[in-house]
């Protein structure tokens, strides 16, 4: 994990916290420099060949010995397209063109430290398939036997993949609509989704300061012992299946009343503005109708960006507390 700097890195005096920008910052009170941490950027690779996707087995943590796409950080003085080609000859021994940029997405969450990630189509074009520096395999996976990806970033890379062949006329853009109800199921979550579960619910802002293994624990007991709490997630039919959305709601009854009260509501980035969150809802909305509850409650400090105004578009009263019958 980076941490701030103690000292000016300009003149040596201490640095202290000030609110700069809306945020807390390292500063220095004797020359005025003010420290900020800004997203490192990465490059993530989709090697495709005849025989499907080129996969590494990872040396070193985090996920080590965990298949994922081929990938690192930017140097300094290069590109990002001239760092994808780079990387995808240390790591697997393949010379390679880029066809296509794929997606960008952002991990803020980390690990280990916020960044961007630039995922690229890439062809070979020479070398020889072989693992190489952070990798101690390096292996062509088809769509049917393709692993389950560790990383949040890199899993929904390989689902544009993967939708990609099953469908090779979709173009992937962000206006290109291409999921769509009939490509991925709303269902109850259980004990087995919680990997995926935190990656989801750590592009909550709210979440992204509460790390550790005591903070994830607790969400992972609540979710198996807290009665009256309900978790449904959006999953992708493709090989192999991926959540793409989470909504946790509880049930809380008064003696007039039965309310579903929405805690976490997210869906992943290159998966958003598909309407799978409208979906999500859709889903609590006809849960609790079942249950017999009256109101749909939302807590607006848990929306990630973007969402409030979703449901304040969905005639919800624009409050600290989002208030909307169930059966309007």
């Amino acid at each position: 994990m980076i941490t701030d700097p103690i000292f000016c890195p300009t003149c040596g005096h201490n640095l202290t916290e000030q609110d700069i920008g809306g945020r807390l910052r390292p500063k220095c009170d004797h020359c005025g420099y003010v420290h900020y941490l800004n997203p490192v950027p990465g490059v993530g690779l989709l090697i495709e060949t005849e025989a499907g996707l080129v996969l590494i087995r990872r040396k070193n943590p985090p996920h080590q010995g965990e298949w994922t796409l081929p990938s690192g950080f930017v140097e300094i003085n290069e590109t990002a397209e001239e760092a994808a080609m780079r990387e995808a000859e240390e790591e697997t021994g393949l010379k390679v063109k880029i066809v296509e940029l794929v997606a960008v997405n952002s991990f803020p969450e980390g690990p280990p430290s916020s960044g961007i990630i630039i995922f690229f189509r890439v062809v070979p074009i020479g070398g020889a398939l072989q693992a190489g520096d952070d990798a101690t395999e390096a292996q062509v996976f088809t769509p049917l036997n393709m692993p389950l990806i560790p990383f949040r970033t890199h899993r929904e890379a390989v689902g544009l993949w993967l939708e990609r062949q099953r469908n090779p006329l979709l173009h992937q853009t962000t206006d290109s609509g291409f999921v769509h109800e009939q490509d991925y199921i709303i269902r109850e979550a259980d004990s087995t989704d919680l990997p995926e579960l935190s990656a989801i619910l750590k592009l909550i802002p709210h979440h992204r300061s509460l790390h550790g293994n005591v903070y994830w624990g607790e969400v992972a007991q609540r979710f198996r012992e807290v009665d009256g709490l309900h978790v449904l997630v959006a999953q992708t039919r493709q090989h192999p299946p991926m959540l793409i959305g989470m909504v946790a709601f509880s049930v809380l009854r008064t003696l007039t009343e039965g309310i579903a009260f929405v805690s976490d509501l997210a869906v992943l980035p290159v998966y958003q503005r598909r309407g799978i969150g409208a979906v999500l809802i859709e889903a609590v909305r006809a849960r609790a109708q079942k249950l017999g509850l009256h109101t749909l409650m939302v807590n607006a400090d848990r929306l990630p960006f973007g969402v409030r105004a979703f449901f304040e578009a969905e005639s919800f009263e624009a409050l600290d507390m989002l208030v909307r019958p169930v059966d309007e």
